[in-house]
């Protein structure tokens, strides 16, 4: 131990503040409260997550609503049991239904999704590596939303509410009822 205190220069201490100032900012900070500046932070939102694995590759939301509605697609829900248990997209499997059987699916394009893409991007690269054709949902389920896509519940009737993981990620339109 040194005979003299410890302490940190004027800097660090600014430093600390100026930290600590932007940490309570952040986590005082209310969601936007219309829906264009809601789908906004998610686009930019995604574009820091996809940073994480640019070789994987994407697909844009309007694009999978698009497939769905032909019965082109299978969407692949990388959430937790407790996130599915609110809602998911109509008729998406869980990883562990896809990966038991992906050739069931043949003939669908296969969407991995979570909330906003970040879980749902290390999937999707995870599952190509293994040989499977996967892409990833851009901005995941809150893109969707903002696309215009529905939730269905765990009985599969409609449902307006949704799990969107934490604070950070509540930006599902307005007429949506967010849980975390």
């Amino acid at each position: 131990m040194p005979p003299y205190p410890i302490r940190p220069s004027r800097a660090c201490r600014s430093g600390l503040l100026v930290l600590v100032f932007c940490l309570l900012a952040t986590a005082c900070q209310h969601p936007p409260t219309d829906d264009a500046a809601r789908a906004q932070r998610i686009n930019e939102l995604f574009a820091g997550y996809r940073q994480d694995f640019p070789d994987v590759p994407e697909m844009a939301p309007a694009a999978a609503l698009s497939l769905w509605r032909e019965g082109k697609a299978v969407f692949i829900d990388a959430r937790s049991d407790a996130e599915r248990a609110v809602s998911t997209l109509p008729g998406a499997v869980t990883v562990e239904q896809f990966t038991a059987d992906p050739g069931r699916y043949a003939g669908k394009t296969a969407v991995a999704y979570c909330t906003i893409g970040y879980r749902s991007g290390l999937l999707t690269r995870k599952l190509n590596r293994q040989g499977l054709a996967v892409a990833n949902l851009e901005a995941g389920l809150l893109g969707w939303l903002h696309a215009g896509g529905t939730l269905v519940d765990a009985a599969g009737a409609p449902t307006r509410r949704v799990h969107v993981y934490g604070r950070t990620w509540d930006l599902a339109p307005l007429a949506y009822t967010a849980v975390w």
